[in-house]
């Protein structure tokens, strides 16, 4: 099944960026189209079925905010 993702891409010093806008993945390239094809094997890879492997270590981190 194939869906259409919306993607912005712009530019960081020499490489290109592409971000997804409605899922939470991000790419980049030498070029726009490398940056937007990255994006997509990326999207491709975020959606395939979970494979049986430990879980992840979730860890708490604290952070200074709003220190004046």
């Amino acid at each position: 099944m194939k869906r259409p993702f919306a993607a912005s891409v712009w530019r960081e010093g020499n490489w290109y960026v592409s971000q997804c806008l409605e899922v939470d993945v991000a790419s980049q390239g030498e070029t726009e189209e490398e940056a937007l094809s990255n994006l997509k094997e990326a999207l491709e890879l975020h959606f395939e079925p979970p494979q049986a492997t430990r879980p992840p270590r979730v860890r708490l981190i604290e952070v200074e905010v709003g220190a004046a």
